[in-house]
């Protein structure tokens, strides 16, 4: 039984070592700790993609939500959390009663103690609060809903082929304090990755957040942040916007720059080349989230 009195999981070591020798097939783990195919090859990422797009009701991915942070946003956005690990309850407590007082009981509900050495081998590394848990990823088609969802009170953050999974949760994580309506991205890499899902603090919960093909994205004005745009000072960001953004070093993909609505430009010195990936979102929904008597004049032309 656990501290608040709900029954505690039978064996959690066990669902760890479950989820730690799951062999690869795209799960977030998976990608964690690849498991060779036959032929000592590794699956293809195509392949599991059409694996995943001709079953219509995959089973639930688990997310590792790595430290007390993850575990903390992920419960008050409503993750169904299975089970979590530490090897020092007193001192998760404690951050919890001093970070997170409306998350504390069901973190002690959640919590196994184990060894130090135990943790270490069940996760890629040990995060400084000495803490991990096992959630189940949202469903897929909830997410979606979500993002198609007409009027949209707020824009879709649309990262093209993004390459640096730090990036990618920096963003999710802008995403969520902004309210933006999610976070999507196209290439091969997965925003849910535990890297992803580490830098974002577990603040994928808070806002959708999937991958989708470029030519599947969501409806709504097709805003592509580019040098050569319009200064996006200039105008009102419509509330139902894609706001596309490429990776600092190759920008944004020329078929969907092709297929923009309009193309915007963040002020930037001369000789400067680029900003950080996370630093142009902020820019770009700090000037979305502000307020018309906040922003300027409103008689600005609408994008």
């Amino acid at each position: 039984m656990s501290e608040n009195g709900t029954p505690a999981a039978a064996d959690p070591v066990r669902q760890w070592r479950q989820w730690r020798e799951a062999p690869s097939q795209g799960t977030a783990q998976g990608s964690l700790f690849p498991a060779p195919v036959k032929g000592g090859e590794r699956r293809p990422e195509a392949a599991w993609e059409r694996a995943l797009e001709e079953a219509p009701e995959p089973e639930p991915e688990t997310v590792l939500l790595d430290g007390f942070h993850a575990l903390k946003h992920a419960l008050r956005f409503g993750a169904e959390v299975r089970t979590a690990l530490t090897s020092d309850r007193e001192a998760v407590l404690a951050l919890a009663d001093d970070l997170a007082p409306d998350v504390r009981e069901r973190v002690a509900g959640l919590l196994t103690e184990v060894p130090l050495e135990t943790l270490r081998e069940l996760v890629p590394r040990v995060h400084p609060t000495r803490v991990a848990a096992l959630a189940l990823r949202p469903d897929r088609t909830a997410n979606l809903g979500l993002l198609t969802e007409r009027p949209r009170r707020s824009p879709v953050v649309v990262l093209d082929n993004p390459r640096n999974l730090g990036n990618v949760g920096a963003v999710v994580r802008l995403a969520a304090g902004f309210g933006a309506t999610g976070v999507v991205t196209t290439g091969d890499i997965d925003p849910w990755h535990p890297n992803a899902v580490r830098a974002g603090a577990g603040l994928h919960y808070a806002t959708a957040v999937e991958r989708l093909p470029g030519d599947g994205l969501p409806p709504g004005p097709l805003l592509v942040l580019d040098p050569e745009g319009e200064d996006i000072r200039s105008m009102t960001l419509p509330d139902d916007a894609l706001l596309v953004f490429g990776s600092e070093r190759h920008g944004v993909s020329p078929e969907l720059r092709s297929r923009a609505t309009r193309l915007l430009a963040l002020p930037m010195r001369p000789q400067v080349s680029s900003y950080n990936l996370a630093t142009s979102v902020a820019m770009a929904l700090f000037h979305w989230g502000g307020t018309p008597d906040q922003a300027g004049p409103t008689d600005r032309p609408r994008a």
